[in-house]
C-alpha cells in the first residue's frame, strides 16, 4: 500500500507542536509516546528527558515563565501521567501556561482491564484550566491548538490532553487532517478599563495621602513592567510585588522600601493590586496586616478574582497592561511625584533605620553558618541579570530579605502552593529557557532530596546552573526540638553531584562561601553545573510574618 498520503497521529503532533513554534519540550520516556517524542526529535524541537514526571512540568512551569510562553510536557500512561500532577497543580496555582500531554490505554481497549487503564483525565480536571481526551487522529491539530488557546486565554494556566495509544498510531490520509488556522496570525485585543472606572481610580488617588501600588505575575503576563514602571514614577506611588512578580522594577528603585514593607501596608490608605491575588501571602488584606480604613482597588483579567474579594473600593476586569496604559494618559497633569513626597519621606525614614541594621546581620561570623550569611554571600557573588531560584523553607524566607531582584522574569521560587522540591527543575527550565543567563539555585537540604537526581538531566542535558544548598540537616529550622520527622542528616550532597558528573564543593565557615561560589562559578562558565553545600545553623528559624498558620 501506499502510505505517502498517510501520517500517523504521532507525528502529526509533532507537527502541530512545530506550528505553535515550540522549540523546548520536557518529558521521560515510555508507552505509548515513543513514536511521538521520536517525531518531536525528528521535527527538531530540543526534547529534555528527565528523571521523574513532576519535573518535566516544573521545567516546563519555568521555561514558561522565564520566556512569556506556554512550556510543554509529555509523559507516559498511568503512573507517569499522574505523576505530572504536582507539577501541574503548582502551575495551576501559580497561573503558569503549561501545556501537558499524556500517553494513555488504548480506545479499543476501554473498559476491558488494558494496561495502565486510568481515567487520567477526570484526574487532571482538578489541577488544570481545561483538560480533555482526543479521540479522533484526525483532530490532534485541532486539540493542540484549542489547548495553547486554553492555556493563555485569560488568566494563564496549564491544560492537559489525553492521547489513547490507538489514537497516536493510527494512520489518516494527509488530506483529511483538520489543520487550523495559524495561531501567529489572529488578532486578539486586551481589555481595557471604562472612562468612568479611570476616573473614580484617579478620584481615590487624589483623595489619599498614603497609597499604595502591590503587583505581581499578571504583571509579567500582559507584558506590563514598562507600564508599571512609568505609572510609578509619574505618580510617585510606593510599591511592593509578591515573591513571584519581583524584579518588574529593580529593587533598588527610589520608591521601592525593602525594609519598610510591614509599615506601609499598615499605614496605606489606598492600595493598587495589579494582576495579583489577596491570598494569605497579603493576609487577605485584611487587619492587622492592613489598616481597616484602606480601601482597595484591584485590577485584574480574571472576573472571578475581582468578584471573589469582598474588601474592594473598586474592581477592574481587564488586562493589566491596557488599564496601566490607559491610567498613564489620564493620570498626567493630576496625579504627580510631588503629591506623595511626604509619605515616601515617612518610608524612607524608617528604611534608612533599619537597612543598617538588615545589613549588620547579613554579615555574620557565626558557626555554624547561619543562613543569611549565605544569603548575601550569594546576592554578592551574582550579577544583576542571574535568574535566582529559592526552593525551601528556612532558606526561602531567608532569602526573600537578602536577595535582590532587578530584571522582571528573573525571579522563581516555591510560589504560592508553597511545592517543595521545584528549586533544581525550575532551574533547569530556565537555563533551558535562556542558556545566556547564568541561572543560581538557592536550595534548602529537605526540598534538594525531592528533585536531586535531576542533576543527572543537567549533566546530559548540558545544562549548568549552579545550585547552592543550606545543610541545617533537616526540614525546617527546629531550635526548641519540638518537630517530629524534622531531622534528615548532614548528607554530603557534594558528593552526590561529583557522582553524577557535576563539580562538587563542601564547606563550614562562612569566609569559605565566597571562594567556592568562585570556583564553582568556573566550574559552570566551563559547561558544567556545580553544587556547593554549605553547613548552616538548624537553629536559625526565619523572622518573617507567619503567612499560614499551618506553616512549617
Amino acid at each position: 500500500m501506499d502510505t505517502s498520503t498517510k501520517v500517523t497521529g504521532a507525528a502529526l503532533l509533532a507537527q502541530a507542536l512545530v506550528r505553535h513554534e515550540v522549540k523546548t519540550a520536557f518529558y521521560l520516556m515510555g508507552g505509548p509516546m515513543f513514536d511521538a517524542e521520536n517525531s518531536c526529535i525528528a521535527q527538531g524541537i530540543r526534547m529534555i528527558d528527565v528523571r521523574h514526571e513532576q519535573a518535566a512540568a516544573m521545567m516546563a512551569h519555568a521555561y514558561a515563565r522565564v520566556l512569556g510562553t506556554p512550556g510543554v510536557c509529555m509523559a507516559c500512561s498511568g503512573p507517569g501521567a499522574i505523576n505530572l500532577t504536582t507539577g501541574i497543580a503548582t502551575a495551576l496555582v501559580d497561573c503558569v501556561p503549561v501545556v501537558a500531554f499524556g500517553g494513555s490505554s488504548p480506545l479499543s481497549q476501554a473498559g476491558l482491564g488494558a494496561f495502565q487503564e486510568f481515567d487520567q483525565v477526570a484526574a487532571m480536571r482538578p489541577v488544570t484550566k481545561w483538560a480533555e481526551r482526543v479521540l479522533d487522529a484526525k483532530r490532534i491539530p485541532e486539540y493542540v491548538d484549542l489547548a495553547f488557546a486554553k492555556a493563555c486565554a485569560g488568566k494563564p494556566g496549564p491544560v492537559y490532553l489525553d492521547l489513547p495509544a490507538d489514537v497516536l498510531d493510527r494512520e489518516v490520509d494527509v488530506e483529511a487532517v483538520r489543520w487550523p488556522a495559524p495561531a501567529g496570525g489572529r488578532v486578539s485585543t486586551r481589555a481595557g478599563a471604562s472612562h468612568e472606572a479611570l476616573e473614580r481610580v484617579l478620584r481615590l488617588l487624589e483623595d489619599a495621602q498614603r497609597p499604595l501600588i502591590l503587583s505581581g505575575s499578571g504583571i509579567l503576563w500582559s507584558g506590563a513592567a514598562g507600564e508599571l514602571r512609568r505609572f510609578v514614577e509619574l505618580s510617585g506611588i510606593p510599591f511592593y510585588t509578591t515573591p513571584q512578580g519581583r524584579g518588574v522594577i529593580p529593587e533598588d528603585h527610589g520608591y521601592f522600601y525593602a525594609n519598610s514593607r510591614s509599615s506601609a501596608y499598615k499605614e496605606a490608605d489606598v492600595v493598587l493590586v495589579i494582576g495579583t491575588r489577596l491570598n494569605y501571602m497579603f493576609g487577605f488584606g485584611r487587619p492587622p496586616r492592613f489598616s481597616k480604613t484602606a480601601k482597595f482597588i484591584r485590577i485584574d483579567v480574571d472576573a472571578n478574582e475581582i468578584a471573589g474579594n469582598t474588601r474592594l473600593e473598586l474592581g477592574i476586569v481587564g488586562d493589566a497592561h491596557a488599564v496601566l496604559e490607559q491610567l498613564i494618559v489620564a493620570a498626567r497633569g493630576r496625579i504627580e511625584t510631588d503629591r506623595y513626597a511626604a509619605w515616601r519621606a515617612q518610608l524612607g525614614a524608617i528604611e534608612a533605620e533599619r537597612a543598617p541594621k538588615h545589613e549588620a546581620r547579613l554579615a555574620n561570623d557565626a558557626v555554624p553558618i547561619h543562613p543569611l550569611r549565605l544569603c548575601k554571600e550569594v546576592r554578592d557573588f551574582i550579577g544583576r541579570d542571574t535568574i535566582v531560584v529559592v526552593d525551601g523553607q528556612e532558606i526561602l524566607s531567608y532569602a526573600r530579605q537578602a536577595i535582590p531582584s532587578y530584571l522582571a522574569g528573573h525571579r522563581l521560587n516555591s510560589g504560592t502552593f508553597g511545592t517543595m522540591g521545584v528549586g533544581l527543575p525550575f532551574a533547569l527550565g530556565a537555563k533551558a529557557a535562556r542558556p545566556d543567563k547564568q541561572v543560581v539555585v538557592l536550595h534548602g537540604d529537605g526540598s534538594f532530596g525531592l528533585n536531586g537526581m535531576e542533576l543527572d538531566t543537567a549533566i546530559r542535558h548540558r545544562l549548568p546552573v549552579l545550585v547552592v544548598i543550606s545543610l541545617n540537616g533537616g526540614w525546617t529550622g527546629d531550635p526548641e526540638r519540638v518537630k517530629p520527622g524534622r531531622d534528615l542528616g548532614y548528607t554530603r550532597f557534594d558528593k552526590l553531584a561529583e557522582a553524577l558528573g557535576c563539580h562538587g564543593e563542601y564547606v563550614e565557615q562562612p569566609g569559605e562561601i565566597r571562594p567556592a561560589l568562585e570556583r564553582a562559578g568556573r566550574a559552570v562558565a566551563g559547561g558544567r553545573a556545580a553544587l556547593v553545600n554549605v553547613v548552616t545553623d538548624w537553629r536559625a528559624r526565619a523572622e518573617t510574618v507567619a503567612f499560614a498558620r499551618q506553616m512549617t
